[in-house]
């Protein structure tokens, strides 16, 4: 049978939060010079707007947040980070499925849930609220998928696409939610500091079925970049999630990609792809993705553009991406969808226009 990706909706908070949290960044470097590299980055990131469930401080940036949730010298432990991912999470959620538009007739037939979030974690969590908000029947099937990262988004509908294999009748609702900024961390080296540059919150919801509608999804390939597993990491501290994005990844992404192409796409030549949806983990990834598959000029336009307006907001991130290609695609068109974790991994999905 085939699987189809209907269509997706997605949603970020009220507050756009970019300038400010560069701003507050930049404030924390007890060397001026380090700060004057930081807004150098900043200007080369290509990012122009971020989102946040945490609203800056109207008067004064440097000095945090309105409610004081990061203040030099004084950040938040993960406890309290949870908390708040407790309260926010859910609404963020509801937003993006109001953009889904749910008929009565959707939501009576949906029969799985999958959640892909790596930055809270709660139970009853996010599903129970999404189940209880939405009405759905209480045999609901639901699947959380914590912890991969960017790259959660396209294992949560490979899960999708084996379930409606096995059960050719389910529809299923898949959501990924992330809240990056509840996990910035005060540290002394630059490098340990670019989360304040690249990553915002935002949220995706997407509906499966065999209705022959958005795109169809023709399946997965997952890859291990071997000795560098130490590029990408995510651990739980005492004072929030710990991440380490190795500047080495856009290189080794370079390197790595072009060996794997043959297996990702089923012998398919790369040039026949139409739609590249690269999840934009920031600018110099996208440049490493484009240059060691040797894609045209624009194929990563929509990624690009994704990153512009909302930064890197982990697993939602390809989602927008592909909510971008779908508004624009034409039928017949064939696609790649590929996003990046710790381990070094990466997810694949191929997938054609309907």
């Amino acid at each position: 049978m085939s699987v189809f990706l209907n269509r997706i909706g997605t949603a970020v908070p009220a507050h756009q939060v970019h300038q400010a949290f560069c701003l507050f960044a930049a404030s924390l470097f007890p060397d001026p010079h380090q700060g004057e590299i930081f807004h150098r980055m900043v200007d080369r990131a290509q990012i122009e707007r971020r989102w946040s469930v945490l609203c800056p401080d109207p008067v004064d940036p440097t000095r945090g947040v309105t409610d004081g949730f990061y203040r030099n010298g004084d950040f938040p432990s993960t406890g309290t980070r949870m908390r708040r991912y407790a309260v926010e999470a859910p609404k963020l959620a509801f937003a993006a499925l109001e953009d889904l538009d749910l008929t009565a007739d959707e939501r009576n037939g949906i029969t799985h849930l999958v959640i892909a979030s790596c930055t809270g974690f709660s139970a009853p969590g996010i599903d129970h609220a999404i189940r209880q908000h939405l009405g759905l029947r209480e045999s609901t099937e639901r699947t959380i998928v914590g912890f991969m990262g960017c790259q959660a988004a396209i294992t949560a509908m490979k899960l999708a696409f084996h379930i409606m294999r096995s059960e050719p009748d389910a529809r299923v609702l898949v959501v990924n939610l992330e809240l990056c900024s509840l996990h910035l961390q005060q540290r002394p080296k630059l490098s340990q500091n670019l989360a304040f540059l690249l990553f915002g919150d935002g949220c995706s919801a997407a509906l499966f079925s065999s209705d022959p509608v958005g795109l169809r999804v023709d399946g997965f390939h997952a890859a291990v970049v071997a000795d560098a597993a130490e590029q990408i990491t995510w651990h739980i501290g005492d004072d929030g999630f710990d991440m380490v994005l190795s500047g080495q990844v856009p290189a080794t992404l370079m390197r790595a990609l072009p060996t794997q192409l043959p297996v990702i796409l089923g012998g398919l030549d790369h040039r026949a792809v139409d739609l590249w949806a690269i999840h934009p983990g920031g600018r110099s990834i996208l440049d490493a993705v484009q240059e060691g598959l040797d894609l045209p000029a624009n194929a990563l336009s929509h990624s690009r553009g994704v990153l512009r307006k909302y930064g890197n907001m982990s697993s939602p991130t390809v989602m927008f991406v592909l909510r971008s290609m779908m508004d624009a695609a034409l039928p017949g068109q064939t696609g790649c969808a590929m996003a990046f974790g710790p381990g070094l991994s990466a997810e694949m999905m191929r997938f054609g226009t309907v």
